[in-house]
């Protein structure tokens, strides 16, 4: 069972990372990672100031109690020379005491004041790591904005190369449908001109029965024609009629007509 959990829970932190890295834009994370270096600069630089701050401090301090052991080693002197050894040992007593002090604070100033470089040096160091980061952040974006624009181009280009794929086959296939039409209306054509079929242009179709009659018509002419040829050769004086129906009459028939 927990064998089925672990699986489960890799699977989905698997899942939930590709999304994560799918969703995420590498230049909203460069920014947030410049603007939290930026606040830790800050914050370095509030800690020289915090420290210098305090160093200053001790410093008048220090100054303070100079001050007061220099006039406390004057009134010493001053006692001294008025004949009041008691209060020139008073006066003595308590410059020691502000000797003591400002030991301490002198001491404590030279901590800070170690502390202050190094924070300094700390400071400096990162400040030159931050905008060491600011230009390599910023060549970044300008990269990644750049290869986005080229992978949307491209994406273009594909679409539309799909696109004239689409538009070339929709060319090919109505050339084709034209070619057909034209070969087509080339066949009836022919067909037409070797009578084979007949023109609808001129009053339609012809029936057989019309045509049989064409026919025999048209060798009743033939006939008609080769009968005068032969009479004008044996120099007949009248040629034989023939009838419409392609027979030739005899002089009997004639005269009873």
């Amino acid at each position: 069972m927990a064998s089925l959990w672990q699986r489960f829970m890799f699977i989905f932190r698997s899942k939930a990372s590709a999304q994560l890295d799918k969703r995420e834009d590498p230049r909203q994370t460069l920014d947030y990672s410049y603007t939290k270096q930026l606040e830790l600069l800050q914050q370095v630089r509030r800690g020289v100031a915090d420290v210098a701050t305090s160093r200053k401090r001790l410093e008048l301090q220090m100054k303070q109690l100079q001050d007061a052991a220099d006039k406390l080693h004057k009134q010493a002197e001053q006692a001294m020379t008025a004949g009041r050894e008691d209060l020139a040992r008073e006066a003595l007593t308590r410059r020691s005491g502000l000797q003591g002090q400002l030991s301490d604070l002198e001491t404590q100033h030279a901590s800070l004041q170690a502390e202050e470089e190094k924070l300094t040096a700390a400071s400096q160091r990162l400040s030159t790591q931050v905008e060491s980061f600011r230009t390599r952040k910023e060549t970044i974006k300008a990269t990644y904005t750049a290869a986005e624009a080229q992978s949307k181009i491209g994406e273009a280009f594909s679409g539309i190369s799909s696109e004239f794929g689409d538009v070339t086959a929709a060319m090919q296939r109505a050339e084709d449908k034209t070619a057909q039409l034209q070969a087509r209306s080339g066949a009836l054509d022919e067909l037409i001109a070797s009578g084979s079929l007949d023109d609808i242009s001129i009053g339609g179709r012809k029936d057989d029965i019309q045509a049989e009659l064409d026919r025999l018509s048209s060798t009743s002419d033939v006939e008609l024609e080769l009968a005068k040829l032969k009479g004008q050769v044996t120099g007949g004086s009248s040629q034989p009629a023939i009838p419409a129906g392609g027979a030739t009459e005899t002089p009997a028939e004639q005269d009873k007509a």
